[in-house]
């Protein structure tokens, strides 16, 4: 925040020495210029945070996105199982977040691994953070748990989300975010104390490698430890489609999704006030967060075409779903470096992601890795493909307003490899922290057989065995579903091959 000249009535005195009495003029007009300055004081503070938490809303909206994308893209008979996934995402995630997970993440002053301080927010509010302030890293934080619910989902016991969603958000998630976001993190861009990492430090803005990365990782692991579900692949090794049941719930998922990311990558400012040019009164952070919500749309949206195409070119026909993923992808490359490169370029970011996320389908069905929602490849893969985006396409100008002047800035801008380098570092101990704590507790809960459910359980459906009941009555194309007893409309076919010429007969199967 810009400092705010003070009113001395010493100083101010001999100014109004023609005044009866200039001393308590000078006292009076210094109180009176003391209580106005402490006034717009407390409404930039107010308008910030206001912000902050306008933007934790949206981020937290994104919550209902990931349950509409989750429930779309399972079969019918695991809707209820993976809906009630999502919400103990954000109600776990909530509690091991408030009582470790920000301390961990953003407790300094503190080492450059872990912080150490508000454990439990004890001492919040502060000069540093408000409550809003934790309410949007809580939101980051299950966005993080909900991706990886993805690539476990339609054969995982119940217990398994409790333990990995509780250990993800109030372990591993804030390390990392700790060591890219905190002031006092090793490769923060923001560091305070120490040196900079290669003289830059990390550049990931809105989370492309700590949040998309984190989740995306750990479902890759959690996914590879518990296996492909039943029917995916045949005795031939052959890859069988698993269809998600309805195409409809994908599409709002997105749409939330889209949503919510315009608080996800503008909202990471965290303040909206800040001037950057006092000659040009009307560029000033403001501009910053609009320039970012363009880029993120461009990208999203050159993704989506991108994918569109392409897919009909290799598969012959449109697919709602994979524009959808593909549109996905996009946001999650562009929310490295949203804030600090051109909307031209974030055009490049979204047909680039496109591609890395078919890229990575393909090597999934060869590797016979079977993820229901692909969250390992749109998040691991195009989260990767972000920050070495911001390596090569950070521009200069707007590395200095958002972060310092002097930083090194995009390869392909001119500004050197260093902040390619320190993106590349964070690629690889990123993927080797998470390998590294969430592998194990997969592997523990497989062999407390605390992972996967009973082949029965997988084969009849998840929201029959273990949640009393379906979601709504249906009929899988699959056939594996078993409805309960009721009203179940299937397909209307006819009796027979020659219709009666007087009247046509249809048997509607119940």
């Amino acid at each position: 925040m810009a400092s705010i000249p003070t009113c001395s009535p010493n100083e101010l005195t001999p100014l109004l020495a023609f005044a009866a009495n200039a001393t308590a003029a000078a006292d009076y007009i210094c109180t009176r210029f003391t209580a106005t300055s402490d006034k717009f004081t407390n409404t930039t503070y107010a308008i910030d945070n206001t912000y902050l938490l306008f933007s934790s809303y949206l981020v937290f909206a994104m919550q209902l996105g990931f349950a509409m994308l989750c429930a779309g893209s399972v079969r019918a008979k695991n809707t209820m199982n993976i809906m009630l996934t999502n919400v103990l995402d954000a109600a776990a995630g909530g509690l091991s977040y408030y009582i470790f997970g920000f301390a961990f993440a953003f407790g300094g002053p503190s080492n450059g691994f872990i912080g150490k301080h508000y454990f439990g927010l004890k001492s919040i509010p502060s000069a540093v953070y408000d409550y809003s302030f934790f309410l949007y890293q809580w939101a980051f934080a299950i966005a993080a748990a909900g991706i990886t619910s993805g690539s476990i989902a339609e054969r995982t016991q119940f217990v398994a989300y409790l333990i990995y969603s509780s250990f993800l958000t109030g372990f591993v998630y804030p390390i990392v975010s700790h060591w890219v976001w905190s002031s006092d993190g090793w490769a923060s861009a923001s560091r305070t104390s120490g040196s900079l990492l290669f003289g830059s430090g990390v550049i990931d803005f809105a989370g492309s490698g700590v949040v998309h990365m984190v989740g995306g990782i750990a479902g890759l692991w959690g996914a590879l430890i518990e296996g492909p579900r039943i029917g995916r692949f045949d005795r031939s090794g052959r890859s069988v489609a698993l269809r998600g049941h309805s195409a409809s719930l994908v599409v709002l998922g997105t749409f939330l999704l889209w949503f919510g990311w315009y608080g996800f990558n503008p909202g990471s400012f965290l303040t909206i006030s800040k001037s950057y040019d006092t000659s040009h009164e009307y560029y000033g952070q403001w501009s910053a967060v609009g320039r970012t919500a363009v880029a993120t749309t461009l990208a999203g949206c050159t993704a989506a075409l991108t994918t569109l195409f392409s897919k009909r070119l290799l598969v012959g026909h449109w697919n709602v779903i994979d524009v959808c993923n593909g549109l996905l992808g996009g946001f999650a490359a562009i929310t490295s470096g949203c804030a600090v490169v051109e909307p031209w370029a974030a055009i490049i970011c979204g047909f680039v992601a496109s591609w890395v996320l078919t890229g990575c389908n393909m090597l999934a069905e060869k590797c016979k890795y079977d993820d229901p929602l692909e969250a390992a490849q749109l998040h691991g893969g195009c989260g990767s493909w972000g920050l070495l985006f911001t390596g090569l396409f950070a521009k200069k100008k707007y590395v200095h307003e958002v972060y310092a002047p002097g930083r090194p800035y995009g390869l392909f801008m001119g500004g050197g490899g260093k902040l390619l380098a320190a993106q590349v570092i964070q690629i690889l101990v990123i993927f080797g922290w998470v390998s590294a704590t969430m592998a194990p507790l997969f592997y523990a809960l497989k062999k407390l057989n605390l992972l996967r459910v009973s082949k029965e359980d997988e084969m009849q459906g998840m929201d029959m065995t273990r949640h009393g009941g379906f979601a709504y009555i249906y009929h899988d194309e699959d056939g594996s579903s078993h409805p309960p007893p009721g009203f179940t409309m299937r397909k209307i076919e006819p009796v027979s091959a020659s219709p009666s010429p007087n009247h046509n007969t249809v048997n509607i199967a119940v």
